[in-house]
């Protein structure tokens, strides 16, 4: 009688890059980077467009340097996920409420939609996981399973919340396009499947305690500001001399959270 596959540890296998089957996983990636193509996916080197698009293998919506097959290998349609540690950006703009009021409802949408662009541009590059859009705000993961087993996760993460001030203005001289500020935080959460009634709505998030503390930096930071927190700030390793510190007293905790203060 053969046992159930432990599918938490699949799913931390996956997650965190280390899948059973590497040496095969390798094998592919060999015989894909025979193949001529323009680009391919960063994870099985699997080509883009010609045959392989009207084979159904395409890019990911979840970040398009990742092809959608290897995006599925944690599939929505199947219940689980496991907790490992991460590193995550939330990102949202300032004062969304009131520009929407100065202005009519088509032009605050593209106002929006621009941000949208600009920030997963950023998260793609810096090989994100977008997680989602939520209003005037955007979410991405870094997790191994996207970053590579042997990139860092939080520098990915503080580079990004960097790069996200750049293009959004606040370093010109006539001041940003739209006010951001942003939060990053490193540690472990519960990264799987959430599902809605019936099967309707399912998707890949993250969960816990320390997405919570990720969402509540983004909302402290100031217009301009990436707040990051000290365990994203030493699990990246970068120097950045002297950097401001603060101790936040956040909602839901019952000690201050000690942040680093990266400004435009």
């Amino acid at each position: 009688m053969s046992s159930k596959p432990d599918r938490e540890a699949i799913w931390r296998a996956i997650l965190t890059a280390q899948r059973p089957n590497a040496l095969a996983k390798a094998r592919c990636r060999h015989l894909y980077g025979l193949m001529p193509s323009t680009s391919r996916c960063k994870v099985c080197h699997r080509p883009f467009g010609g045959l392989w698009h009207w084979i159904g293998h395409r890019r990911s919506n979840k970040n398009p340097r990742f092809c959608d097959l290897c995006i599925k290998l944690c599939d929505p349609g199947n219940q689980g996920g496991a907790e490992v540690e991460l590193s995550m950006l939330f990102v949202d703009a300032r004062g969304s409420t009131r520009l929407a009021e100065q202005m009519s409802a088509t032009e605050f949408s593209r106002l929006m939609n621009r941000f949208y662009k600009a920030a997963t541009a950023v998260l793609i590059q810096t090989d994100a996981y977008i997680d989602k859009f939520v209003g005037d705000e955007v979410i991405g993961l870094y997790v191994p399973w996207f970053t590579g087993p042997n990139q860092n996760h939080a520098q990915a993460a503080v580079q990004a919340a960097q790069k996200l001030l750049q293009v959004t203005g606040h370093r010109d001289k006539q001041g940003p396009w739209l006010p951001v500020g942003v939060g990053v935080h490193t540690g472990p959460a519960f990264v799987g499947t959430v599902k809605g009634a019936e099967d309707t709505v399912n998707d890949v998030t993250a969960l816990g305690d320390n997405v919570n503390i990720t969402a509540r930096l983004a909302s402290e930071a100031g217009a301009g500001e990436a707040l990051i927190s000290e365990a994203a700030y030493h699990a990246a390793g970068l120097d950045f001399g002297h950097l401001e510190q603060r101790q936040l007293e956040l909602k839901g905790k019952s000690a201050p959270v000690s942040v680093r203060v990266f400004k435009s």
